[in-house]
């Protein structure tokens, strides 16, 4: 091992670029990170990973609830009409 080394072209940074992903500062409160940490020691998975999963779940079921047909006045009666004809 060298006594001096000369570190005036390093870098810094990862090593290995990920690719997809982007590095940010977030303000999470206790009790969340928390709750995630715990319960990825127990999945035996990163608490960052389950955080990742979690959002895209919320912004799955965003997605579906958009896609739902919004309840007009003639939906309304639309819908009505074809339960009262079953009758």
């Amino acid at each position: 091992m060298r006594k001096e080394y000369d570190f005036t072209q390093a870098k810094r940074g990862a090593v290995l670029p990920s690719s997809g992903k982007t590095r940010i500062t977030i303000m999470l409160d206790d009790d969340i990170l928390a709750f995630f940490r715990e319960k990825a020691a127990t999945a035996g998975t990163g608490y960052q990973t389950m955080i990742n999963q979690a959002l895209r779940n919320a912004l799955a079921k965003e997605s579906d609830d958009e896609r739902e047909e919004p309840l007009t006045i003639d939906n309304l009666r639309r819908v009505l009409r074809e339960e009262l004809h079953a009758i």
